[in-house]
């Protein structure tokens, strides 16, 4: 019992970004920072009272330092700009593994059986040129032909792939991995527009599956995962049909269009176009000139589709209204106020 205290503990200071002489500010001075480091070394155990300013400080249920961690988080493909703290990473790391403990919590309550398959496992990527192949071929195994994806989150989920949105600082773009290296997860960045969104999750599930030869570096995997990811938006026939198999020029109407239709980006366009071969390195240097003045393509219209991660939720719900779980217990696997939850939940 001492043991987990102290991990969870510690794992719920990190989730806050608090330093253990801040905890101890927060808690009002009830307790020092020595008693602090005592307790998450597993010397010291925090009596009830202790454990109440605990839980008011670091925004969690007092059975949250009991609970067993079930969860480890493995093989991670972390992006993110060098600007982004240590501290913001690491609670962005202990986020994830507190909300998957969670969602597998509330899967067990259910019976549900959560089996992803690869469906490109066999095939090994080893050219730039493969990759287009390589989307085809998911999106035929997953049955969802050559036309614009509505909802890729959604697309994820059904493939029983859990996708994580996390409030994280602009610097941070996402990271997939593996939960007791059999559960895959994508983490995005919830603040993201939803052309980014789509783009970056479809990015690490690009080094979730492909199966990227050895002698690849690290620099161009990154390079194979997003073109990876722009062809899973729009597939090759697709994009050559709707475009052309050579231009010399564009018109922004047409561009946008493209990306209101597509869920795409104005810039993952071009970059498609210059890795089909439909414009040259030449133009495709012009447009980013261009571009570079309006990097957020603000004016240049937007998808009108929403991507959000509704799964976990709907699972709670289901679990309340099936009485499965009380409405206790879906409030705490929400991370809400019982309070908060009662208000937003119907049963019929």
């Amino acid at each position: 019992m001492k043991e987990i205290f102290s991990k969870r503990l510690k794992s719920a200071r990190v989730l806050a970004s608090l330093s253990q002489d801040q905890l101890v500010e927060k808690m009002g001075n009830v307790v020092s920072k020595n008693a602090i480091s005592k307790y998450e070394k597993g010397e010291m155990m925090a009596d009830s009272t202790v454990l109440l300013a605990l839980s008011k400080a670091l925004n969690v249920k007092p059975d949250y330092f009991f609970r067993p961690f079930t969860v480890e988080i493995e093989k991670v493909e972390f992006r993110k700009k060098q600007r982004l703290s240590v501290k913001d990473v690491n609670a962005i790391k202990q986020t994830v593994t507190d909300f998957v403990e969670r969602y597998i919590e509330v899967e067990q309550f259910l019976n549900i059986a959560s089996t992803f398959v690869n469906p490109i496992k066999a095939l090994v990527v080893s050219s730039i040129k493969e990759i287009d192949k390589a989307a085809l071929q998911v999106r035929a195994e997953w049955k969802i032909g050559l036309n614009a994806l509505p909802n890729v989150i959604d697309l994820l989920e059904d493939n029983e792939i859990k996708v994580i949105e996390v409030d994280a600082p602009d610097e941070f773009d996402g990271f997939s991995g593996w939960a007791d290296g059999k559960i895959p997860i994508i983490v995005i960045n919830k603040n993201y527009n939803v052309e980014r969104k789509r783009l970056t999750a479809l990015h690490e599930l690009g080094h979730l599956i492909l199966n990227l030869n050895d002698t690849i570096s690290n620099k161009e995997k990154e390079r194979f995962c997003f073109q990876f990811a722009g062809a899973m938006l729009i597939p090759e026939p697709t994009f050559k049909s709707e475009i052309g198999d050579i231009r010399s020029h564009f018109s922004i109407p047409e561009l946008v269009a493209i990306k209101e239709t597509y869920g795409i980006s104005i810039q993952a366009i071009m970059a498609r176009a210059k890795d089909l071969g439909v414009i040259n390195e030449s133009q495709f240097i012009s447009f980013r000139k261009w571009i570079s003045r309006n990097r957020t393509e603000e004016g240049l219209g937007s998808y009108k589709g929403m991507e959000q991660a509704f799964r976990f939720k709907q699972l709670i719900y289901r679990a309340a209204a099936e009485e499965v779980i009380s409405l206790s217990k879906a409030a705490n696997l929400s991370n809400q106020k019982l309070a908060e939850f009662r208000k937003e939940f119907v049963a019929l």
